[in-house]
């Protein structure tokens, strides 16, 4: 019993693709493919994949160099798009309280906008006001 894993063990990949499905995939193309494309295939995507890797070397060098002794010394953790949470954003700005300030209130306060006075909710407002309980609202004939 130690020795079985249950598919919830292995990690996912992309797509949904665990290893075993990958493998059932593999093994249905080692079959349409034949033994005599097989190796030149195999060499196609070992030559795509050495082409993927040279790249992301490349860019990373080109990256070291353009940015030079900065490189080393940048987080990189902090410019992972996965941990950014809009709801965390929107409280943030939201907020008066600097989060780069070094001290910081226990409690963070709201900011405010400010009102408008000559905006049309206050004037229907007042006018609402102004009418009294008795008073029917007033009507406009050429609403819908």
């Amino acid at each position: 019993m130690a020795f079985v894993r249950l598919a919830a063990d292995y990690p996912v990949g992309m797509f949904g693709l665990t290893f075993e499905k990958l493998l059932i995939i593999g093994v249905i193309a080692v079959f349409l493919l034949g033994p005599e494309r097989l190796p030149h295939y195999a060499a196609q995507l070992g030559r795509l994949v050495r082409s993927l890797r040279d790249m992301a070397t490349g860019a990373k060098d080109r990256m070291r160099e353009e940015m030079g002794p900065d490189f080393d010394d940048l987080d990189w953790k902090k410019l992972d798009p996965r941990q950014y949470d809009p709801r965390r954003i929107i409280r943030e700005a939201l907020t008066d309280v600097d989060p780069f300030a070094e001290e910081q209130s226990a409690a963070p306060v709201v900011g405010r906008a400010a009102v408008n006075e000559n905006s049309a909710y206050l004037q229907r407002k007042r006018k609402r006001e102004a009418l009294g309980a008795e008073e029917p609202a007033p009507f406009d004939s050429e609403a819908t």
